[in-house]
This record gives C-alpha cells, sequence and structure tokens, in this order.
C-alpha cells in the first residue's frame, strides 16, 4: 500500500497507516444519541505483546478494574471499546457488565474473556446498556480491517470534534519500523497517567520489558503533560501493541541504540495526538505550550508548569486575547518553589517571564522593555509560548494547555441533555 501523502514537518503521517497483525471495526451499536459509530473492536495477531497504563483515579472505572485483572493474566488479543457510557460508578453491576462484554467478544471468537480488555468512555454513573453492546459486536467484528483505523477513531470519541489518529515510519537500527495511533479527549483532562483513552500499535520486535518502559516514559512525556481543565478522568488508560511483524532484530535492551530509536518514535508519535487533544479541548480556542526552564529538577518545573497552565485567570486571559501578564506572574509566585526543606530559596529577582519573545517580568517586576502592543501582539495569535526561567538550576519541562472559553461552559453544562 502506498503511504499516506499527509505529513507534517516532524515526520507525523496524519492519515494511519495500517499495522501488519492488528485489525480494526467499528459500529453504531446505539450508545450515542445521535446514532454515530461507538463500539470499536481491536484485534491482534497471536505473536503480539501489549502494555498499558491507567489513571490513579480512586473511583477507577469497571473497565479499567477488568483491563488491569485480564492483562496480568495474559497477552490480549482484543481490545473492546465503547464510547457514550463511561461504566464508571456503578459499583459491583459496572464490574459484572465488563466482564460479561468480554465474555461475549469471546465467545464471538472461540477465545477466552481474558484475552479481551475493555474500554469505555462517556457519561459517569449510568448503567451500561447491554443489550447494545451484544447486539453490535458482531457487526463490529465482521467490520474488522487493516484500514479500519480511522473509523475507530471516530468511534471512541465523545465531545471530541474531530477523530485523533496518526501514524509514523521510524528508522531503528537501520530496519524501517511503523507507528499508529489513535487518542480521544477533549475534556476532563489532566494528568495522572494518561487523561484519555489511546492506543498504539507497532509492528516492531519488542520485548515486553522494553515494551512496559518505552509505554510509560513516552506516556510521561506526551499524555502526562497535557491539561485542559485539571479533572482526571475514571476511565484513562492508553496501550501499545507490539506485533513483532517487522523485518528486525528483536530489541530487548533499554540501553541499545536501536531502543532508544523507538522509544523516541513512540515519545514523537504521543506527543502529536496529545497535542491534537489540547487542540480540540472543549472549546479550545488557543494552543499554549507553558515551558519552565533552569529549574532545580523536574518536580519544581511541572509543579510552576501547573500552576499557570491550570490557572482559570490565566486561561481567560488568553481567551480574551488579553496580554495580562500579572496573571501569570501571580501563579508562579504561589507554586511553591522554594518551600521544600531541601529546595533554595526562591529568588523573584532572578526569575524572568516571557510571552512568545517577549519579556514580560524581570527583577521582580515588569520589565522595562515591555509595551502592551508587543504582548497584544502575541496574544494574538493562535499558537502561544509562555516561558518562565527561574534561573536556579539545569533541568526544563514543558506542559501543553488551552484556554477556558464561553464554549467550555456550555459544553459541561451541557453534557447530559
Amino acid at each position: 500500500m502506498a503511504e499516506p501523502k499527509e505529513q507534517t514537518d516532524t515526520g507525523i503521517l496524519t492519515r494511519p497507516h495500517p499495522i501488519a497483525g492488528v485489525y480494526l471495526g467499528a459500529t453504531a451499536s446505539g450508545l450515542k444519541k445521535t446514532g454515530a459509530l461507538d463500539l470499536a473492536v481491536m484485534q491482534v495477531c497471536e505473536q503480539a505483546r501489549t502494555a498499558a497504563v491507567f489513571t490513579r483515579n480512586a473511583f477507577s472505572a469497571a473497565p479499567v478494574v477488568v483491563a488491569k485483572k485480564h492483562l496480568s493474566q495474559r497477552a490480549p488479543l482484543f481490545l473492546l471499546i465503547n464510547s457514550g457510557n463511561a461504566n464508571a460508578g456503578n459499583g459491583q453491576q459496572g464490574l459484572a457488565d465488563a466482564e460479561q462484554t468480554c465474555q461475549w467478544l469471546g465467545q464471538e471468537m472461540g477465545m477466552p474473556a481474558d484475552s479481551v480488555l475493555p474500554f469505555s468512555t462517556g457519561v459517569i454513573g449510568e448503567p451500561l446498556k447491554m443489550d447494545r453492546i451484544q447486539a453490535g459486536l458482531p457487526d463490529a467484528l465482521a467490520d474488522l480491517s487493516i484500514d479500519g483505523w480511522e473509523r475507530a477513531a471516530e468511534a471512541i470519541r465523545t465531545t471530541d470534534t474531530y477523530a485523533k489518529v496518526a501514524s509514523l515510519a521510524v528508522d531503528v537500527d537501520g530496519h524501517r519500523v511503523l507507528l499508529t495511533g489513535m487518542a480521544k479527549g477533549s475534556g476532563m483532562i489532566h494528568p495522572n497517567m494518561a487523561t484519555m483513552l489511546g492506543f498504539v500499535a507497532t509492528d516492531a520486535k519488542i520485548d515486553q520489558a522494553c515494551l512496559d518502559l518505552a509505554l510509560k516514559h513516552a506516556a510521561d512525556r506526551s499524555f502526562n503533560r497535557i491539561t485542559i481543565d485539571g479533572d482526571t478522568s475514571t476511565n484513562d488508560a492508553c496501550t501499545l501493541t507490539a506485533t513483532a511483524q517487522a523485518d528486525m532484530p528483536w530489541v530487548d535492551d533499554p540501553a541499545s541504540d536501536a531502543y532508544r530509536a523507538f522509544e523516541d518514535g513512540l515519545v514523537r508519535l504521543m506527543q502529536h495526538l496529545a497535542h491534537e487533544i489540547v487542540r480540540d479541548g472543549e472549546g479550545a480556542t488557543k494552543f499554549v505550550a507553558v515551558q519552565v526552564e533552569r529549574g532545580v529538577d523536574a518536580e519544581e518545573c511541572l509543579q510552576v508548569a501547573h500552576a499557570v497552565a491550570l490557572s482559570p485567570l490565566v486561561k481567560t486571559a488568553l481567551f480574551a486575547c488579553d496580554p495580562n501578564w500579572g496573571r501569570i506572574l501571580a501563579a508562579v509566585g504561589r507554586a511553591g518553589v522554594g518551600e521544600a526543606a531541601t529546595s533554595p530559596d526562591f529568588d523573584i529577582d532572578a526569575v524572568e517571564i516571557y510571552l512568545g519573545n517577549v519579556l514580560l517580568v524581570a527583577n521582580g517586576g515588569r520589565a522595562p522593555s515591555y509595551t502592551e502592543a508587543a504582548g497584544q501582539a502575541v496574544m494574538d495569535q493562535t499558537d502561544i509560548t509562555i516561558r518562565i526561567v527561574l534561573h536556579r538550576g539545569a533541568v526544563s519541562e514543558t506542559v501543553w494547555t488551552s484556554d477556558f472559553s464561553y464554549d467550555y461552559v456550555k459544553i459541561n453544562a451541557e453534557y447530559r441533555t
């Protein structure tokens, strides 16, 4: 098959490329009131191995609990994903329903129930409409195709305004490896594992330990660096499946150049998907990178970045295109830098704050070179970078976020109506 022509300047293919050993199908089972696609199945070959990371929300959804259990028992052969209902907050009935969906899929394919990992997304606290899933499963399975990524990506979205799916070709020690992934997420997005649903597959030959390590690292550098509204979902999950179909030696050493090349490609692909989630944030009009430089450690940098990225006052100023730099300064000041017993005192006179390339704050106050016109020119842009230079160390970290608009309130106020 010819490679998709749509390609970003980072090498990301914005149309999905099929992965050998992975088949996807989707159908409209009636879980969504709109009648849109809402049930997806991913089938993987027997040689495949899967890694996963899940939400740390104490009220983890039933499919998260069941998926963790099944993953600990065997390598999965199927992923079953529904949108339109989260199957969260449903107690023991929710767990029984999640198990039942796996049994139904297993029976259809002549496989045990624990070969299926279930995933759900949608409204919390409503019972799963089991009759619709049971009736829809045969149609989703009949739709299985190696080219089914786009339909599956449509089926897993909720308030997303578009499906998020992409591919990347990576050179791993002279061998061509493919990665394709899809993700959903638009609201209830904040790092505490993955902050959405994401499913990535590769044809690489990579052992389980390296696969687990690569996914954790990539999630920490992508989905754990985005925030829309500060709310971590009950249903967050991200999987990485390697089908071992590529013509290459096995990658089994995390210190090898081959592993580092694979991990780098995975980070690039997952960062692209994470950025798409931010760009499609509920009601979002801005894509904002909050970059904290020269901190003592990563924890300190992320502490500051999240204080700015989560500030409702900063986010509403961004929506209004208002260069109200005092809100950024205040957020940095309350982030708690220097409060740890092992951390150096916080010298505010050393801090520099930039809006794009415009210096806002220096020596504890408004930079003498700053003009409102220069700040306004940056604020009028769709993509904005806020840089905070702490001058305390050598570590830098970046968090990506969006603004808060009228539409964010409207979307979430009307979510169940």
